[in-house]
């Protein structure tokens, strides 16, 4: 069994200690051994890092984009084999993975636009001889803390935006599903990044705990649950650290009487049942508006969710794969279970799925619940699995109220052909992302990603405009060069114009 190493200063770096095993959740076999780092090896590339930065935050912006150009370059030619590695860990299709790793590279491409983000502001003559202008400078060493779902696209909203800006970056990726990450930081080195600009290391809440605490790190980004996001932003905020946790969903689909439904029935298929359902933007209720729109919104998806393709991630021409591990799948099966003894309608079982050939993998069939009702656990919380609820309320105010009314703010969506209600809609939705017809409304990378409530904790969003406010500091400079022949006298009111 090989052992994924670390990635510090350059160099790939093992170490003897803890460690657990990675797996292929088609097979359920373990295929890695993956050391956990000690406090001093995440010190080691602290150190690392901070050496880096003089010389790295005194390079050119366009110098730094130049990296950035080459990687994206690196990540597309290399995009079959980071798809094959993420499949094999994580368990998603192929075309999902290729799909993860394109949004991706688009925060690459955004990156590569640092000479345009990183132009200050300069005002002349603000007073007599005096110009005046605004900098951006970045924060230093800055950390980032990933998920298991996304382990090419999260990292990538993350370390070129930060690294672009002209910090140091030490990520620690997931312990589930590593390779693809590290491949990836490997291929930025070969595209001419110095070393010590960009470590990876692997490791539980021991080393998440050492980046909280290690005084030298000044920013924390993280994406996963509202438990360790709360955690990682009030334990980073009180040691005086910069701190973005972007933590768990629960999003809705809002279908209106007049809705497109067989266009709605094919969004609802991909958002709630692509990648098995293991993404924070996945829709895992359906708010239909009236009994007749919920009726034929269950009798359409029936069969398609029946008919759902399912296998082993690396094989092609899939739907879904496994989920990521057997822990998870249990965990999603629970809910079913817990959802049947509430009193929910489970119209449709994925309970108890072999794959032929894949009989020890970690699978589970989609499954839809209907005459769901809020009180209940499986409406409450984040199911993080192949499931969907139909809940039914009899108008869009209803609607809205339930969805405003929801701990988690992160995503939404409406289906409509009324844009009187559609602009309601999105401008009386408390969620940070909404979409009108598009079920998955992930912003762009010129725009920026987060949710309200407690889908996020801290002031900025990830990526985009947020991204770069978030990993520089602007500093104000007022400037004023005397006439040589003046003299002017003290003046001891406050200054002004």
């Amino acid at each position: 069994m090989s052992v994924i190493p670390h990635l510090i200063n350059g160099e790939l770096v093992t170490e003897n200690g803890r460690a657990v095993d990675v797996f292929n959740p088609s097979t359920g076999q373990a295929i890695h051994k993956l050391p956990l780092a000690s406090k001093e090896t995440i010190q080691k590339a602290i150190d690392a890092a901070k050496a880096a930065f003089p010389a790295w935050r005194n390079t050119p912006p366009a110098k730094r984009a130049q990296v950035m150009f080459r990687f994206k370059q690196l990540l597309e030619q290399n995009e079959a084999r980071i798809s094959q590695l993420i499949s094999e860990e994580h368990g998603k299709t192929l075309e999902d993975a290729a799909g993860e790793l394109k949004r991706g590279i688009e925060n690459v491409e955004f990156a590569c636009a640092a000479p345009e983000i990183l132009k200050g502001e300069y005002s002349r003559n603000v007073g007599p001889n005096i110009d005046a202008w605004s900098d951006f400078q970045p924060l230093g060493v800055v950390a980032g803390i990933t998920p298991f779902n996304f382990p090419a696209m999260v990292p990538l909203w993350m370390y070129p935006l930060a690294i672009v800006c002209g910090n140091c970056f030490i990520l620690k990726p997931s312990e589930r599903d590593p390779s693809s990450t590290l491949l990836i930081a490997q291929l930025l080195l070969e595209a001419g990044l110095p070393k010590g600009v960009m470590s990876v290391v692997h490791g539980d809440k021991a080393a998440v705990d050492a980046l909280i605490e290690a005084p030298e790190v000044k920013a924390l980004s993280f994406v996963g649950s509202t438990p360790i996001a709360e955690y990682i932003y009030a334990e980073g905020t009180k040691r005086g650290k910069r701190v973005q946790a972007l933590g768990g969903a629960k999003n809705h689909a809002v279908l209106m009487p007049d809705a497109d439904l067989d266009n709605a029935v094919s969004a609802l298929m991909g958002a709630a049942y692509g990648s098995c359902g293991e993404r924070c933007m996945a829709i895992s209720v359906a708010v239909c508006v009236g009994d007749q729109v919920a009726d034929a919104l269950v009798a359409k998806l029936v069969p398609q969710i029946k008919a759902l393709k399912i296998g082993a991630g690396t094989s092609c021409g899939l739907d879904m794969g496994p989920l990521v591990t057997g822990q998870a799948r249990d965990k999603v099966s629970g809910y079913v279970d817990d959802g049947v003894a509430a009193g929910a309608t489970l119209v449709v079982d994925g309970r108890g799925l072999s794959v032929a050939g894949h009989e020890d993998g970690f699978f589970l069939g989609g499954c839809l619940f209907d005459n769901v009702t809020p009180e209940m656990r499986i409406y409450k919380e984040e199911i993080f699995g192949p499931v969907l609820c139909v809940v039914r309320v009899n108008s869009l105010e209803e609607a809205m109220q339930l969805i405003n009314d929801h701990e988690y703010g992160n995503g939404t969506c409406i289906f409509t052909r009324d844009g009187e209600a559609a602009r309601l809609f999105c401008d009386e939705i408390e969620v940070g992302m909404v979409g009108v017809n598009v079920p998955l409304p992930v912003p762009v990378a010129y725009h920026s990603f987060g949710g309200w409530k407690r889908s996020l904790f801290g002031d900025l969003h990830a990526y985009g405009p947020d991204g770069v406010r978030f990993y520089t500091r602007r500093k104000a400079i007022t400037q004023r060069w005397p006439q040589r022949a003046s003299h002017e006298a003290s003046q001891f009111a406050f200054p002004s114009l």
